[in-house]
């Protein structure tokens, strides 16, 4: 009868370890691209240059702002 005990203590434990790796591991990405977005303003004016617009503030303001709202 330990056997079948040990045996579900490893299940279980191996289940929760998933479970909590999976949270911290979620929290530490959203983190780090808050920190670090994937793009950002030098970005965007490059993409619009490379399209042969000469990009205003306000332009580049207005895409930066438009993905912010898609991202929430």
């Amino acid at each position: 009868m330990q056997i079948w005990l040990a045996i579900v203590l490893i299940v279980v434990a191996l289940i929760v370890g998933l479970v909590v790796g999976f949270f911290l591991s979620q929290k530490y990405f959203k983190r780090y691209l808050e920190k670090n977005p994937p793009i950002n303003e030098d970005m965007v004016r490059a993409m619009m240059m490379q399209m042969g617009r000469k990009p205003s503030e306000k332009q580049v303001r207005q895409v930066l702002n438009s993905m912010n709202q898609h991202k929430k």
